[in-house]
């Protein structure tokens, strides 16, 4: 199985998968404008900005579901992993990939937006609606509910539970399954309570959460300010082979910045689409800046914490490709979030451990959290026609028992799943925005030009040639009544 497994990561995530990625950012950035600078300032203000509605969420909480899935293990555990076998250089790809990610996360945003519908009550929207309505490819956009719904309720959870019970063993040496017990209990409580309980908890919790863990990282760096100038100058010469110790690393160090980048932030991934499909905003393009803005918030701020914490204390090892160590300071301590632990124990010691742990358990927890709303999705674009309860209700007991499962099950495993349903979502939801950015570049000069005009930005697909955007045509005949 663990064979099979890592044959298919390696198709999945190969060299030329990577590059594509990096290209693709690439491509979107210039075609925007590199509306990750230019409109930084829009971002920031729209994040605050509309009010939630019976049919959907407001920006921010749209926002807070979003990274609910952008912040979680990977920030902790995922940037250790990337540090122990891509070097210190690694973290510079990481926040490369953040920085032209930031245009793909617009892209795919702003797509779920203008092809959201009204579904039962709710808006619904992401990659399988705008594949469909955009591409018009029905097939294709089952193919994607389908991957992503195996994804995000089966191989996923896993990697996501393992590391809160890993690092809840680690400080307080709790049982793995009591604590899967636990995990399962409280998940359960809150995804059955529907989309505004998820909405309501990740508002909460998110903020708190990350502004928590920042200023811990904030401390460690302080207390170790001393190292500032070598590590920053050891994370850019490694990155390009300029460093000696891991001048063999290159390679190593892009494609697991790469993958751990996208693991995290999810730009390009297709999940981010989902909630901000659901956002009640007056243009598509407002809440594309938002989720373009998460991307900033999840890796520029949360993983370089974890980074800095690492490198700032030196607790890491890495390895290299023949399994001999570069640098190895941590005796038997497996990648992950030990290496987090150890880093914070080193300036406030009895307290790094416990602190992770929780950390953890906040970031996995409600990553999990906004899976199950993916998936949730997915299931309803997929039974449109027919009554979805019995569906909803399945798909509530598989991914609380792949919750639980991946609380007991080894690491190495868990995460070799999750990089296969992480790569599958990415290969077709790269190609489906690939094929649809245009409608998302006419929404952006559509926006602000309407800015120039002193205007608050409203949408009307059919002005800028958009088809099948019912849900946003029937919004504008419904504005331009109510002004006449």
């Amino acid at each position: 199985m663990e064979q099979f497994v890592a044959s298919l990561n390696e198709v999945l995530w190969s060299k030329w998968v990577i590059y594509i990625i990096l290209g693709v950012g690439l491509i979107f950035s210039i075609l925007t404008r590199f509306l990750q600078v230019r409109l930084l300032k829009d971002m920031v203000k729209l994040m605050f900005q509309g009010k939630s509605s019976e049919a959907g969420v407001s920006s921010f909480q749209a926002l807070s579901i979003a990274l609910s899935g952008r912040v979680g293990t990977g920030n902790i555990a995922g940037v250790a992993t990337a540090i122990a076998f891509g070097g210190p250089g690694a973290v510079f790809w990481m926040w490369t990939i953040a920085f032209i990610g930031a245009s793909s996360a617009f892209i795919e945003s702003t797509l779920a937006q203008i092809y959201k519908v009204k579904q039962d009550g709710q808006y619904r929207g992401g990659p399988a609606y705008y594949i469909e309505k955009g591409m018009g490819s029905k097939w294709f956009a089952v193919l994607f509910a389908f991957a992503a719904l195996i994804a995000m309720s089966i191989l996923m959870p896993g990697i996501q539970s393992n590391s809160i019970a890993l690092g809840m063993k680690n400080a307080f040496g709790i049982d793995p399954m009591i604590t899967g017990i636990v995990i399962v209990g409280l998940l359960g409580f809150i995804i059955f309570g529907g989309v505004k309980r998820i909405a309501n908890v990740a508002q909460v919790i998110v903020p708190f959460m990350a502004l928590g863990y920042i200023l811990v990282s904030v401390i460690v760096v302080f207390m170790n300010i001393g190292e500032l100038p070598g590590v920053i100058a050891l994370i850019i010469k490694s990155a390009f082979a300029l460093d000696s110790a891991f001048g063999g690393l290159i390679g190593m160090a892009i494609s697991w910045g790469v993958k751990r980048g996208i693991y995290s932030n999810e730009a390009g991934q297709g999940t981010g689409p989902h909630p901000a499909a659901a956002a009640e905003v007056s243009h598509p393009a407002k809440q594309g800046l938002v989720q373009a803005f998460s991307v900033y918030i999840d890796t520029l701020f949360v993983c370089s914490a974890t980074a800095f914490m690492i490198l700032f204390t030196g607790m890491y090892n890495t390895q290299a490709p023949d399994g001999t160590f570069i640098v190895q300071n941590l005796q038997g301590i497996e990648p992950g979030p030990g290496y987090t632990q150890a880093a914070i124990e080193t300036v406030i010691p009895g307290f790094g451990a416990g602190f992770v742990a929780i950390a953890l358990f906040f970031f996995a927890f409600t990553t999990i959290m906004a899976y199950y709303y993916i998936a949730e999705t997915n299931i309803a674009y997929l039974a449109r026609s027919n009554n979805s309860k019995w569906a909803m209700l399945l798909l509530k007991v598989v991914l609380l028992g792949a919750t639980f499962y991946g609380s007991v099950k080894t690491a190495a495993l868990a995460w070799a799943l999750g990089d296969v349903g992480l790569g599958i979502m990415v290969w077709l939801n790269v190609i489906a925005i690939v094929i649809l950015a245009k409608p998302a570049i006419k929404a952006l000069k559509d926006y602000e030009q309407q800015k120039k005009q002193g205007l608050d930005p409203v949408f009307n697909p059919k002005a800028l040639g958009i088809k099948n955007a019912d849900f946003w045509e029937t919004e504008y005949k419904k504005d331009q009544g109510r002004a006449s």
